[in-house]
């Protein structure tokens, strides 16, 4: 049986993060150094170790890799841009945008996964990246694995024809849509915007201007029988769409999501998601403001069958 939250987690504890010049065009989230880079560094390290400990203190099984000093990778904390599991024994890796991120992906990480889970096929998109086109992972894609529907909008990190290649070789329906920012620039990754948990997705509706597109998200929702729980732009702008569900290991729901964007919901949509599963909020201040990304995007979802 196919499950929408995985029960193990794969994190990359950072060795060198800080904001990223590459990524910055792109990211209207990520905000310019206000601080020196070595104390940023300290910060974001105690915040992940912080994060990792409340995590296995509700018994969710944590995979921790030790990123690299030798290069520097100052977004290598955020490793669900470059590869994604999947339930049917596939590991996907991903071009993406930025020429320093690409220096992220690590053989050692799968080879060493792959002791423990089931893997039969990796898909590599990695050559699109010399064509000029990316697909950033489970951030331009956000899976709904047990209905088998993917959700993507358009962004310049996702490629449209790039993200229908894939949703056909997994066989999943590819839902494509456009969402943008106040300012009417496309949102850099799906994920900061919407998350589909086992009974409930959370989306900002505001971002998606287009009737039809609402339309269509919501219909697919109502199909598989999600809760929606909307949130505006001001919570999506504190991270409130980049959370995501997850399971202990003895199977107990919990959803995963910064303290910030905790504080911006409204005790109805807190409410709303709490009945499907128990809310975990994390304190990740350093690594919101200056990479952009938030406890989703931290997080890599191992879905592949235990060996």
């Amino acid at each position: 049986m196919t499950n929408q939250a995985p029960n193990s987690i794969l994190m990359i504890r950072p060795a060198a993060f800080g904001f990223n010049d590459q990524t910055a065009s792109t990211n209207t989230f990520q905000y310019g150094l206000s601080d020196r880079v070595d104390r940023i560094q300290l910060c974001a390290l105690d915040e992940f170790n912080r994060m990792v400990d409340l995590l296995e203190s509700h018994d969710i099984e944590v995979h921790v890799f030790d990123d690299s000093p030798a290069i520097l990778k100052p977004d290598a904390i955020f490793p669900n841009n470059w590869l994604s599991f999947h339930p049917d024994g596939k590991i996907v890796l991903y071009p993406m945008l930025a020429e320093n991120r690409r220096l992220e992906r690590r053989v050692d990480v799968i080879e060493v996964l792959r002791e423990k889970f089931l893997v039969n096929e990796i898909i590599d998109l990695t050559d699109a990246e010399q064509e000029g086109r990316f697909l950033e992972g489970t951030g331009s894609l956000v899976f709904d694995y047990v209905n088998r529907v993917v959700y993507t909008s358009r962004s310049q990190r996702t490629d449209d024809a790039l993200a229908l290649e894939l949703s056909n070789q997994l066989g999943f329906k590819l839902v494509l849509f456009n969402a943008v920012d106040r300012n009417g620039i496309p949102i850099y990754h799906t994920n900061v915007l919407m998350c589909v948990g086992s009974r409930f997705a959370t989306i900002c509706l505001d971002a998606v201007h287009a009737d039809e597109d609402q339309e269509i998200l919501l219909s697919n929702f109502a199909e598989s029988n999600h809760k929606v729980v909307a949130i505006n732009y001001d919570q999506m702008e504190t991270f409130a769409g980049n959370m995501m569900e997850v399971q202990s290991r003895t199977g107990e729901p919990f959803v995963l999501i910064s303290e910030t964007a905790f504080h911006a919901l409204l005790p109805g949509q807190i409410d709303a998601i709490s009945r499907f599963a128990e809310i975990i909020p994390i304190s990740i201040p350093t690594i919101e403001r200056f990479g952009g990304g938030s406890v989703r995007c931290m997080v890599a979802g191992i879905f592949n069958l235990r060996i």
